[in-house]
């Protein structure tokens, strides 16, 4: 293969030289050259961590614990690859980070390049999760048992209680379509990056068109094996809302019904979720005697990784020994 690395120069001169002979044939070369080129793999390399450079090697980001992540959106695949081109180039790819003590591959497949799934399952690949444009495989190449973690097992609901102090009244909606229409507070699922604040403020005006703002995280439940989430666990936080607007405008595509009710009779009534009821009561006791003796306020703090941050909820302390 050296050998013939060293020949590559000479090849391509006696190729281009023959190209003026007709417009098809200069074509036929040109596409003879291209999988000459590819299968010899010299429009692919790798920069190790020296600074140097691998033929026939995918390109990857090295991770902080030894595996390397590789998109192949990312790699100068010709359109017409072969899943046998293909193949060649991914086994020369694992000999190479295995040399390296690669301790891991993820393996990011664009749908549109799914056929290359099956070839990677050959060489061991197995999926780990999959997103709407693409699929993730990963294989272990570390001795012993895999230590990859798993995909995410949980997903995360958050409602709003609106409380308006003022009248003692709490914002509550009737899901449509369901097999008991009790009260509850309004909420749904948060979206990736985004706070669960964020998201109470978000569903509460999405279902009822109350615009609120965040006070603070009332409580947390986790259910395993939950119906709605894949067979996942399911976590579902409650947040303290106070509403800056009264007016209710609900969604009809969502809600069946929508109205500021009063918390003293939404904490007593059988028309509601055990949840519901208990966090109503928690929300009198916060009303009647201090929200500082229920309120999981929330304070950004910097993270151990440069430039980000993250949120921490928690009992405020008092102020001497904050």
């Amino acid at each position: 293969m050296a050998a013939l690395h060293c020949r590559i120069p000479l090849i391509l001169r006696k190729l281009t030289a023959k190209t003026n002979a007709g417009c098809m044939r200069a074509v036929w070369l040109t596409k003879r050259t291209d999988r000459l080129l590819f299968c010899l793999g010299t429009n692919y390399q790798l920069h190790s961590e020296k600074g140097g450079t691998n033929r026939n090697v995918m390109t990857g980001k090295v991770d902080r614990f030894g595996g390397i992540t590789v998109h192949l959106s990312e790699q100068d695949f010709p359109p017409d690859t072969s899943q046998r081109a293909f193949n060649v180039q991914l086994r020369d790819s694992l000999s190479q980070w295995r040399a390296e003590g690669r301790i891991a591959v993820w393996l990011h497949v664009p749908i549109a390049q799914s056929r290359f799934i099956a070839t990677a399952a050959e060489h061991g690949f197995a999926f780990h999760h999959a997103r709407q444009d693409r699929s993730t495989l990963c294989l272990w190449l570390a001795e012993g048992e895999s230590r990859l973690p798993r995909f995410a097992t949980h997903q995360v609901g958050v409602a709003g209680a609106v409380l308006d102090e003022a009248s003692g009244k709490v914002l509550v909606v009737q899901d449509k379509n369901k097999t008991k229409n009790a009260w509850k507070f309004p909420g749904g699922l948060s979206d990736p990056g985004e706070n669960i604040g964020d998201t109470a403020v978000r569903e509460v005006l999405e279902e009822t068109g109350v615009q609120a703002e965040f006070r603070s995280l009332l409580s947390i439940r986790q259910q395993h094996n939950h119906p709605g989430a894949f067979g996942m666990s399911d976590m579902y936080l409650i947040c303290r809302l106070r509403p800056l607007t009264f007016h209710i405008d609900f969604c009809t595509q969502e809600c069946l019904r929508c109205e500021w009710q009063p918390l003293v009779e939404l904490a007593c009534t059988d028309a509601t979720t055990p949840i519901t009821s208990r966090v109503a009561r928690l929300l009198l006791h916060g009303l009647r005697h201090g929200f500082h003796h229920i309120d999981l306020p929330a304070e950004q703090l910097p993270a151990v990784y440069s430039g980000m941050f993250y949120q921490l909820y928690h009992r405020a302390l008092p102020l001497t020994e904050a």
